[in-house]
């Protein structure tokens, strides 16, 4: 039993101190701001045309 309990005690350590570690740096760490610009393809935006309509109502003919 005390292997048992020495384990689960280096296992509460451990992650005591990586919760703090995380703490710590959630409080004391800001992260700077930033302008961000993403391209996106004209493609994406207006798809070229195929010259199909477009399927809309049911498939009866």
């Amino acid at each position: 039993m005390p292997t048992l309990f020495r384990f689960l005690v280096i296992c509460a350590v451990i992650g005591g101190s990586i919760y703090g570690a995380m703490w710590a740096l959630a409080l004391f760490v800001d992260p700077q701001p930033r302008e961000i610009t993403i391209r996106i393809p004209p493609e994406r935006i207006n798809p070229p045309a195929t010259g199909d309509p477009p399927v809309t109502g049911s498939l009866k003919q």
